[in-house]
């Protein structure tokens, strides 16, 4: 390469490359990617120990240097450009004659993803190499029992160069985790949102062996057959019919739905469906129940009579 004069008119020497030369700080050498706000670079700059060490990019995403008055912005830019950056403006300002520059990534801090909602384990990680959704449920721990059928991936949109707003995308369980479909695990570069919201819930109160709440999995859809053989049937003196309490939109109250329990399980009426946060209420029959004590009393009265007869005699 030619000599260039420095602004005194000499020949500055070659750079030099003797122990006693100023070495480049120790750090982590992350992957070359494009630089954002927050990152810290290790830069070497040969015979400038003023500008060899590490630098915080700052929030606006510019770099300012010691001895340069002019704060560069180096953001969205890779290492290879950030170095010729500096170069160029060491050159303009008549700081060096020829630099020689070197600039790596020592700590990622501009590319978050989080995931949050139904996993085991919310985390929020950086995005270094090549990570993909399902690498990002993995570092969560996994799903847990309560997730519902999709996931949903927000990231930034962009048209060109700019930023234009957010894009959710949904992503089905089954065809990510069950299937393996690589269309849907998708490669994640920072910046993103995973949410998996939670199943829907349909709760079962009353005369039930066991009341509760129980999610909607995958998609299968819940009837009121299906949600009484998970709370392990009707208890006795269940009355014949019972109601759904429904919430609908624009309403303060929800709405009640009565349905024919009883002919449900007898399979003299058809199923019905169930949506998310429906309540099954199945009444008491109280008129069964205060019949059959009254029965049960009086046999137990006449049993006693009896009996208390025959001792008597």
């Amino acid at each position: 390469a030619q000599t260039v004069p420095d602004f005194n008119g000499t020949v500055p020497a070659a750079p030099s490359t003797s122990a006693d030369s100023p070495q480049p700080p120790q750090s982590p050498v992350l992957s070359v990617q494009r630089v954002g706000p927050e990152d810290l670079l290790a830069i070497s700059v040969a015979n400038s120990p003023e500008l060899t060490r590490n630098f915080r990019v700052s929030d606006d995403g510019t770099l300012a240097l010691p001895m340069m008055r002019k704060r560069l912005m180096v953001a969205g830019k890779d290492t290879p450009e950030i170095e010729k950056e500096i170069a160029d403006e060491l050159v303009a300002e008549q700081i060096l004659v020829q630099p020689v520059v070197s600039v790596s990534v020592a700590e990622l801090r501009s590319r978050p993803v989080s995931v949050v909602g139904a996993v085991r384990h919310p985390i929020t990680f950086q995005a270094t190499g090549n990570i993909t959704l399902l690498d990002a449920i993995t570092r969560a721990d996994g799903l847990s029992e309560a997730a519902g059928a999709d996931i949903l991936l927000t990231r930034a949109h962009e048209a060109g160069d700019a930023l234009t707003g957010s894009l959710v995308e949904r992503i089905p369980v089954h065809k990510l985790i069950d299937e393996a479909d690589p269309s849907v695990n998708v490669r994640l570069y920072g910046g993103e949102q995973i949410r998996v919201p939670f199943a829907g819930r349909v709760y079962v109160l009353g005369n039930v062996k066991r009341s509760g709440a129980f999610p909607i999995q995958d998609n299968n859809q819940l009837t009121v057959m299906k949600v009484l053989a998970e709370s392990d049937g009707l208890a006795p003196y269940a009355k014949k019919d019972g109601f759904i309490f429904r919430e609908e939109t624009g309403k303060a109250e929800r709405d009640a739905i009565m349905v024919p329990i009883k002919d449900i399980l007898d399979r003299k009426a058809p199923d019905v469906s169930l949506q998310a946060n429906d309540i099954l209420y199945v009444p008491d029959n109280s008129k069964k129940r205060v019949t059959e004590e009254t029965l049960i009393k009086t046999l137990s009265f006449g049993v006693a009579t009896v009996s208390g007869y025959l001792i008597f005699h």
